[in-house]
């Protein structure tokens, strides 16, 4: 992946990198007055090495003094550790993340649920709603935006009119509402949230994942609209979540052994938590496994090869 071309003047100086499903976009702000330069999110580790050449080149020898992350899921820090070795680059979480990653606590920072990795890194500080950040000349508004991740956090500069807006808006949806996954309200956060971008004077997006867009009336109706039918039908939100999570391991994993995938299923313990809430009453979960590996086949976003489950591109 490379820098993304800019559809928008209001994101001149910044280097968007467009990145696959499996990482999220990153933003380089280069700095201004010799204040170093800062990556907002820095995909997964899988990726790191390919963040590592993206992040060097656009720095151009300058320094890359910040890494700020608008949530800890791991497609949106799994890069922190490299960029933390490479350059020396200090970490910056959400408040209601800090005590979490100081520990480690892989509960907590929902690896061990979902059963996907993060690489370990250091915290050096704290990324408050309600502050306004000065990067690269522009200043940043910090927005709370719960309900993809309760400690989510969105950056605005209200100058240019840019939104960082990670996971809470994307140009057809939002990520999924974990959440609600765990039987905890949180579908009125992302409705909260939506209306706040509808209030903000939003030029461009820069979405967690897809090209950034400008048509932000648009890509509000659509997640409204999708919003919508996920309240209408809890049901139907958590199994796209579940498909989300089996997606998202063969896209770590690249092909699995269809027993083996079947053993990892069975030993993440939020696939166990929606198949408990969700499946239909009697319905094993063998079966419900089964299921939605044939939809996600037939949907074309995996393929079944020689008793191995393969992630199509």
């Amino acid at each position: 992946m490379s820098s993304c071309v800019l559809p928008s003047p209001a994101l001149a100086g910044l280097h968007v990198f467009e990145r696959g499903w499996l990482s999220s976009n990153n933003v380089l702000i280069p700095g201004a007055d010799g204040e170093g330069a800062v990556l907002l999110d820095s995909g997964h580790s899988v990726h790191a090495a390919q963040t590592l050449a993206l992040v060097r080149h656009a720095l151009g020898g300058q320094p890359l003094v910040r890494v700020i992350n608008t949530h800890l899921h791991s497609d949106h820090c799994g890069g922190n550790a490299a960029l933390q070795r490479e350059f020396g680059a200090e970490a910056h979480v959400p408040p209601g993340s800090w005590d979490a990653v100081q520990a480690w606590d892989e509960e907590r920072l929902s690896y061990a649920p979902t059963g996907q990795r993060c690489e370990r890194f250091r915290a050096h500080g704290r990324v408050e709603p309600g502050r306004t950040l000065a990067l690269g000349g522009r200043h940043w508004e910090v927005l709370a935006a719960p309900g993809h991740d309760p400690d989510s956090v969105m950056l605005f500069d209200a100058l240019h009119g840019v939104l960082v807006s990670a996971d809470a808006l994307w140009e057809n949806g939002f990520g999924v509402v974990f959440p609600e996954l765990e039987g905890e309200r949180a579908f009125d956060d992302v409705a909260a949230v939506l209306e706040l971008i509808a209030r903000l004077p939003v030029a461009v997006v820069i979405p967690g994942h897809g090209a950034p867009f400008t048509d932000v009336a648009a890509a509000l109706a659509r997640a409204r609209a999708r919003l919508d039918a996920f309240r209408a039908s809890p049901a139907r939100h958590a199994r796209h979540g579940a498909k989300v999570l089996l997606k998202y391991h063969l896209m770590e994993e690249q092909a699995q052994p269809l027993a083996e995938l079947r053993r990892w299923a069975g030993a993440t313990p939020l696939l166990g938590t929606i198949w408990q809430r969700h499946a239909a009453r009697g319905e094993g979960f063998d079966a419900w496994f089964g299921a939605l590996l044939r939809e996600l086949c037939e949907g074309g976003a995996l393929a079944l090869h020689d008793d191995g489950v393969v992630r199509n591109a």
